[in-house]
């Protein structure tokens, strides 16, 4: 068993910050019993947290934050259960919550999965509820933790928010969409804007981007070394809202195209749920979920976090969870202004990661991190303005340049649908996966029946890939295995066989420099629509490659042959094998007043899905298909209720390791 992790691991073991490690500091203001955080009864000695506080809420209490402060804490170990009140405005000023069982305080909790087990399934969890998926933060009402510096700290590791096999929950007032195309073009000056529908959950006052439509290039002469130097993207506040209509708070300094099928997006950056750094030029905050964690995000808002140049201190970071954090996902999440990606998966396999918005990112914006990760779903999430980085020190897979993808993997055993990339440094998509003297790109991965079986992960293909889009690209728009910048074969030859080719389905790629660039062995494309492109297919290497409905337009060089491969097949769909079986998520179980149980969740699949079965009822569709479903279950309103939720594909390839889940009493 080959291991890629160590070297993350080892640089996640040290946070200084007062006290010794591994000591608890004096002057610890612990619960005395259940209460809220304003009431003096809730603390021992009757003294409530103030500033510079270390506060200890034990494992039987759960408080009730209720207050509106700016006075900070240093720290909050939560070994109980901290619930932010839905139904007031609260504001916590922290320079660490770290939600773990046990009563040491001391500020560690970066390197828990070192040393942490699995939890006992009967014990009480540790929960941080910001929101929870039965009463969000409702709607007018805002919830803000800002992550402050206190001296002391280490400003490698702190300030943050860390998650050591507790639940954590953010979340927020539902959005119908987070974002959307615009109805129509938008001219330089205009402050009204249309776009593509009526939206809910958007207000006055809230921060929108509206996303460049006219690339970066030297032809035009607006060319940089970073988008960041001349971007296109604006943000704007919406000064009035009335249907598909919006009134921006100042007119537009660019125009943004809205012409057939090329469209700009309009996305909203604002949550009533909010995660921010206090002071970025000080020192920035980093969330992290680690193993045996529970929980998911929903309408929140992450800003001004992520750690420059740091390893391991993402805006958003799962870290290693595994198969242990199946259920959990990121839905409508706005991250902007990251100084170190948007969300990282590092070593974790199942989450879902839907309707999010990710805007200016140092270094790649969803970024899979060791090459070990599987059935992540990725689905109509918009990636704008992933800039130039720096290679991490110590980091996982020693060729990445770290120099701005929207979306960067290096195991394609992933679903990846109906995203849209935009403004990037240097790409939209990027799959890279490189054997060289420093890595070896065989892994230890998970099976299909669970199992862990090592495999040179440049074989793998997708689970699906389908409906994505890059545009206003000022260099490549999807490369699938090709070098960076320059275009050299960085797979090597090697790709998925001819019988599990990469399926890629139904991709838009326009206003872009390099289109296309396809390097891995046994392709399959089946409708591909590339327009205004300086290079629609640029350095192909034609091994068992096939392509169907591609569509060119606008393109200064329609093709650039490879000097290594033969000719793909073209207007030809050819057989190829499924016989991978979904794999499908739970995402939320909720109980309804009368007592049953209402159960959400995706299922993932490169063929059609045929049925989702949730114990003994077929759930039904949510939209056009079963990818997002939906089952009402009945169930005894005092019992505990077990879930189990498998699909079978219209090949009748069945899920051989069904999504099992827990409901405990009420």
């Amino acid at each position: 068993m080959k291991s890629s992790l160590l070297p993350c691991a080892l640089a996640l073991l040290f946070l200084a910050g007062g006290p010794a490690q591994g000591q608890e500091a004096a002057g610890v203001i612990r619960s005395a019993s259940s209460g809220r955080w304003s009431e003096a009864s809730t603390w021992e000695g009757g003294h409530i947290p103030g500033a510079g506080a270390r506060v200890l809420i034990r494992t039987t209490h759960s408080v009730v934050y209720d207050v509106s402060s700016d006075q900070p804490i240093r720290s909050v170990r939560i070994a109980g259960t901290l619930s932010f009140d839905p139904d007031r405005d609260t504001r916590l000023d922290v320079g660490l919550l770290n939600v773990q069982a046990g009563e040491d305080t001391a500020e560690t909790g970066f390197a828990c999965d070192a040393h942490f087990g699995e939890p006992d399934p009967a014990a009480p969890r540790p929960s941080l509820l910001v929101g929870t998926p039965e009463r969000p933060i409702q709607a007018g009402r805002r919830a803000l933790i800002r992550l402050v510096y206190i001296e002391g700290m280490d400003k490698g590791s702190a300030p943050a928010v860390v998650c050591c096999g507790g639940r954590m929950e953010f979340q927020g007032a539902p959005m119908s969409r987070t974002w959307l195309k615009l109805g129509k073009t938008a001219r330089a000056g205009d402050r009204d804007v249309t776009i593509a529908e009526a939206v809910t959950g958007w207000n006055v006052g809230d921060r929108v981007i509206l996303t460049a439509t006219t690339r970066q290039s030297k032809k035009n002469k607006t060319f940089q070394a970073s988008v960041r130097d001349n971007p296109q993207t604006e943000e704007r506040t919406i000064a009035t809202l009335d249907g598909t209509r919006l009134t921006l708070d100042q007119p537009l300094a660019f125009g943004h195209v809205a012409a057939g099928e090329y469209r700009g997006d309009v996305a909203n950056l604002s949550r009533n749920v909010v995660v921010e750094s206090g002071d970025p030029a000080v020192a920035r905050g980093h969330t992290m979920f680690h193993k045996y964690s529970a929980g998911s995000i929903a309408y929140a808002e992450f800003r001004h976090l992520g750690k420059e140049g740091v390893l391991g201190r993402y805006s958003l970071h799962f870290h290693r969870a595994g198969d242990t954090m199946r259920g959990s996902s990121v839905i409508g999440a706005s991250i902007w202004d990251s100084g170190n990606r948007w969300i990282t998966i590092h070593g974790t396999n199942f989450l879902v990661v839907r309707d999010c918005v990710g805007y200016r990112s140092v270094g790649h914006g969803f970024f899979m991190e060791d090459g070990t990760e599987v059935y992540n779903v990725l689905d109509r999430n918009l990636a704008v303005q992933a800039f130039i980085g720096k290679p991490l020190p110590k980091q996982v897979l020693p060729y990445d340049k770290n120099d701005g993808s929207g979306f960067w993997w290096a195991n394609s055993l992933n679903s990846f649908t109906r995203n849209t990339a935009c403004e990037c440094d240097e790409y939209g998509y990027f799959f890279q996966a490189t054997k060289n003297a420093t890595f070896d790109p065989v892994l230890n991965v998970r099976q299909p029946d669970g199992s862990r079986k090592d495999v040179d992960v440049r074989t793998l293909p997708f689970v699906r890939f389908d409906g994505n889009e890059s545009h206003t690209q000022r260099r490549h728009a999807l490369n699938l295995g090709g070098g960076a910048p320059f275009g050299e074969p960085t797979v090597g030859g090697v790709g998925p066989d001819e019988r599990h080719p990469f399926v890629v389905r139904n991709t838009r790629l326009w206003d872009v420099h390099w289109a296309f660039h396809p390097v891995s062995p046994s392709m399959l494309v089946d409708g591909m629509d590339i327009d205004n492109a300086e290079y629609a297919i640029w350095r192909p290497v034609y091994e068992h490659h096939a392509y169907h409905a591609v569509s060119l337009g606008q393109v200064s060089v329609s093709k650039e042959f490879s000097p290594t491969g033969t000719k793909p097949k073209e207007d030809a769909v050819p057989s190829w094998t499924d016989d991978l079986p979904p794999t499908t998520v739970i995402t939320s179980a909720i109980r309804l007043p009368d007592g049953s149980i209402r159960v959400r969740g995706t299922t993932s699949d490169n063929g059609k899905i045929h049925q989702v079965r949730v114990n003994d009822a077929d759930a039904r569709p949510l939209g056009t298909d079963l990818s997002e479903w939906e089952a009402i279950l009945k169930a005894d309103p005092g019992a505990e209720l077990r879930i189990t939720a498998w699909a079978q594909d219209e090949a009748g390839n069945r899920e051989r390791t069904p999504h099992e889940l827990r409901i405990p009493r009420p």
